[in-house]
């Protein structure tokens, strides 16, 4: 019997909770609500969600901390709901390591296709016959990107990434001098139904380039009003 994915609602709103609830439910996820941050940590270690739905404004320890304080243990998915839609609160939410932004009030049949986007994106695959290293694994002076063990090193160190980074980079980097929109690079890593903005590539591209500078040989390109390419020089 295959087990039910665990979705840990974190919300100080029980009406809203509970709602988001009921439709989970009905999708066969297991769900669990709490209604403040530092009941949400222990959640996480309890429940050991597959996904945790995480409002901002919550007594005690706010959202942010909380999104803080799990990503320095652990990549679970987290998408952020909150009232507050300016961009700055989007950006900063997903500069924390959210894998999604919701703005408040929401439809119901979008966040769960959300829920089901970024899962699919964090699914454990199956066991296969490996492939052949070359295609799983891009080299370059002083960079490797290891797509099998999910590793980065980079001027002899491994740098650590949340997946949707380092498969960003791998895909840029596997095909050096091509230039990528936006859209593309959404369809391509975030997957043809991920419902989200074009920033979040912008987003995760500022956080490779913090972790990764620019190499005398190669470097993340922008090109202005198109998207990115890895330039290899």
């Amino acid at each position: 019997m295959v087990s039910k994915q665990r979705i840990l609602i974190v919300d100080d709103d029980a009406n809203i909770a509970e709602l988001i609830s009921l439709y989970l439910t009905k999708e066969c996820f297991e769900t669990m609500i709490v209604g403040d941050g530092e009941s949400a940590l222990l959640a996480v270690e309890s429940f050991q969600p597959n996904l945790i739905l995480l409002d901002l404004m919550l007594p005690g320890i706010d959202g942010y901390q909380v999104c803080r304080e799990v990503r320095a243990k652990q990549q679970t998915p987290i998408i952020m709901l909150s009232a507050k839609g300016e961009i700055f609160d989007k950006v900063l939410g997903l500069e924390m390591g959210a894998d999604d932004y919701m703005e408040k009030p929401f439809d119901s049949k979008e966040l769960v296709a959300r829920v089901k986007a970024v899962l699919r994106r964090y699914k454990p695959t199956a066991p296969t016959v490996p492939e052949a290293p070359k295609d799983k694994c891009v080299e370059y002076p002083d960079l490797s990107i290891n797509l099998t063990n999910y590793s980065v090193i980079y001027m002899g160190k491994t740098v650590d990434m949340p997946p949707k980074e380092l498969e960003l980079l791998y895909f840029l980097a596997a095909s050096p001098n091509h230039v990528f929109t936006r859209e593309q690079l959404l369809d391509q890593i975030w997957g043809y139904e991920y419902i989200g903005d074009t920033r979040t590539v912008d987003v995760h591209i500022k956080r490779l380039r913090e972790k990764i500078s620019d190499h005398e040989s190669w470097k993340i390109s922008t090109i202005w009003g198109i998207g990115y390419k890895f330039e290899v020089r």
